[in-house]
């Protein structure tokens, strides 16, 4: 089965695999929207209007890693952003209809909300799915996976904070291992998630349909780094300009949907 579907049960389907989580009547829905960002750093109570350690997802796509993080940990208060609309909006109505009023969706760069919004040392968790490679020579310097981006991450977490990322992109891990050593504590995880074993991300269901590698890690807030040292490695260390593999631009076309309501799924 190819695209999403919604059953008469309310449980909606992407490549044959459940989203997390039902539609509910439209009086239990909640409002997980973030239309604009208010100006400087973010106070999280406010945002979520309760306390809780706060899960930043960048890059959330149609919403399926962050419905999957909201209800395995229904204590964090989930901020979760990507820079393209389109894909926001289907997030975004998928937590509204779901009930997950500790969500909440923006459209904005994992760089600008680092840079501008959050305060220093108050994440709990960082996730980052699939970061576009960009293939084209004059678009290399968009990658978002760089040393100062790593600092940034190291610069919002809290002590014992943690970083997860993944790609299906073996140039991009390679880079990805040898920067990230440096902010971060940080292990590859070679078997799929155990929380969503058919996949954290629609992109990841993409990629292993097409018999791709899905290269995972997790890394720990380095405790041995201050301020001055992480800014120091941020200018020194080498940016992400290796060459892309063309052929996986495929995916990034698939990389997209739109739900339709059928009938009862048999």
């Amino acid at each position: 089965m190819n695209g999403t579907e919604i059953t008469d049960e309310g449980v909606e389907y992407e490549f044959g695999v459940p989203f997390p989580g039902k539609i509910l009547e439209p009086d239990q829905w909640a409002k997980t929207a973030l239309k604009k960002l208010p100006e400087g750093p973010l106070n999280w109570e406010e945002l979520f209007g309760r306390n809780g350690p706060v899960l930043i997802d960048i890059g959330v796509g149609n919403g399926r890693s962050a419905l999957s993080h909201a209800y395995r940990h229904p204590e964090f208060n989930i901020l979760a952003v990507d820079i393209l609309p389109v894909v926001i909006r289907y997030a975004t109505r998928r937590g509204n209809q779901r009930g997950l009023h500790q969500l909440r969706f923006a459209v904005i760069g994992g760089r600008e909300l680092l840079e501008r919004h959050v305060p220093p040392a108050s994440v709990a968790e960082v996730h980052c799915y699939h970061p576009q490679p960009y293939y084209r020579s004059d678009e290399v310097s968009r990658r978002l996976v760089t040393p100062d981006f790593l600092r940034l991450i190291w610069q919002a977490l809290a002590p014992g904070g943690k970083f997860v990322l993944q790609t299906d992109h073996p140039a991009y891990w390679a880079y990805m291992k040898e920067i990230c050593s440096f902010f971060f504590e940080f292990t590859e995880h070679p078997a799929p998630w155990p929380d969503a074993l058919e996949g954290r991300s629609r992109r990841e269901m993409i990629a292993r349909s097409k018999g791709l590698s899905i290269f995972r890690g997790i890394g720990t807030r380095r405790a041995d780094l201050d301020p001055e040292k992480a800014s120091e490695l941020a200018r020194n260390l080498p940016l992400p300009v290796f060459n892309a593999d063309r052929r996986l631009i495929e995916l990034d076309q698939l990389d997209g949907g739109k739900p339709r309501r059928r009938g009862h799924r048999r």
